[in-house]
């Protein structure tokens, strides 16, 4: 992304987006009384982010035994009575469906591919799901310390030892088939990257006509395989991002707040809640609803406006799509694939027709509503 020297004023950035993914497959109910067990209680938890303030809700399901559910009907119930419940919201199922042990000793593991590819079937259908690409590991447990999993079940070394041998498992084989059927049934893939080389992995399927359509990403600097906590690679990666793509910040417990506050400076988006994070100061336990609130007076106080629910879908432009590799660069701000022959460095939109925006062309929709016009 490039910066201007008017890219950290408020007024210039586009409205907050706040993510929330407060279902936390990873957790037991035992784990935090902020666990929403029945199905009642998960909508209900929805509702009341919601009204915190968050526009998107990352969604996963818990069967009435307190675990995490592995079963696509259940998505369906809950993502049915979302759409009641919460019709506004940008609903974004999580693509691992759940990680979490079946029991004590365990594994914690990824689905099998041709589970995960059901979720393209789901109906009601999400705005989106997220997708890992490339196989990495995802040892949630090792940048943890004794107070982040005071009186949770990380506690126990059997536990412990199930999430720190975790691997996100996401070759070409899986990703490359779901990127083909999460088009096909119209879900957005919002991609799950752990550092600037999955970030470059992701250019390439665009190049390559993989993928057409707007870049959806978060970064996702949880460690034990991904990007930790160095400020310096959060902005390297945003740096590395493209002008068109939309960026949110994802960490883990207490650093949630601090990359959380850099995101918002940053012009980018956050993610809370307990699936990440459930502290707030050390040693104090800090709910779903509480961290929303907190982003929404973080914001304020940076001057910077909380997105609505429409407006969260304009700026994640949910349900466009595009027609070729050619104009995904384009809308994305990359320079075109090299034509045989051509050499030297490329410049963005160079060799193509010029578009110009009006001066007086207010909000983000308005201007690639003239851009597209003007093809």
């Amino acid at each position: 992304m490039h910066f201007m020297d008017d890219s950290l004023y408020p007024e210039n950035q586009e409205k907050l987006v706040i993510q929330v993914a407060p279902y936390g497959p990873q957790w037991l109910p035992s784990d935090s009384d902020d666990i929403a067990v029945t199905m009642d209680e998960q909508v209900q938890k929805a509702v009341d982010c919601w009204n915190a303030g968050a526009t998107l809700l990352h969604v996963h399901v818990r069967e009435e035994d307190g675990k995490g559910s592995k079963r696509l009907s259940m998505f369906n119930e809950l993502l049915a009575r979302l759409r009641q419940a919460v019709p506004e919201m940008v609903l974004q199922v999580g693509g691992s469906i759940s990680f979490a042990p079946e029991g004590e000793g365990e594994e914690a593991k990824w689905l099998d591919y041709d589970t995960r590819h059901m979720l393209a079937d789901l109906d009601p259908k999400p705005d989106q799901v997220t997708v890992a690409v490339g196989t990495s590991m995802m040892n949630i447990t090792e940048m943890l310390d004794e107070s982040d999993v005071a009186g949770t079940i990380l506690q126990r070394p059997e536990y412990h030892k199930a999430y720190s041998e975790m691997v996100s498992d996401s070759r070409p084989s899986f990703y490359l088939e779901h990127l083909a059927r999460l088009e096909a049934a119209g879900i957005q893939p919002h991609f799950m990257l752990g550092h600037v080389h999955q970030l470059e992995s992701v250019e390439r399927l665009i190049r390559k006509g993989y993928y057409n359509g707007p870049l959806i990403l978060n970064y996702v600097a949880i460690g034990g395989g991904a990007a930790g906590f160095n400020p310096a690679d959060l902005i390297e990666f945003a740096r590395r991002t493209p002008d068109g793509a939309v960026l949110t910040i994802e960490s883990a417990m207490r650093a949630c707040l601090p990359m959380n506050a850099m995101a918002i400076a940053l012009g980018l988006h956050v993610r809370v809640g307990i699936e990440d994070n459930l502290w707030g100061r050390k040693g104090e336990r800090m709910t779903s609803v509480e961290q929303v609130e907190q982003m929404v007076r973080l914001s304020n106080e940076f001057g910077r406006e909380v997105a609505t629910g429409a407006e969260a879908r304009e700026i994640y432009r949910i349900g466009e799509t595009y027609s070729s590799v050619e104009e995904t660069l384009a809308q994305l701000g990359l320079p075109q694939n090299r034509r045989p022959g051509q050499r030297g460095f490329i410049v963005p939109g160079a060799g193509t027709d010029s578009i110009v925006v009006p001066s007086d062309a207010g909000s983000l929709a308005e201007v690639r509503e003239h851009a597209a016009s003007t093809r």
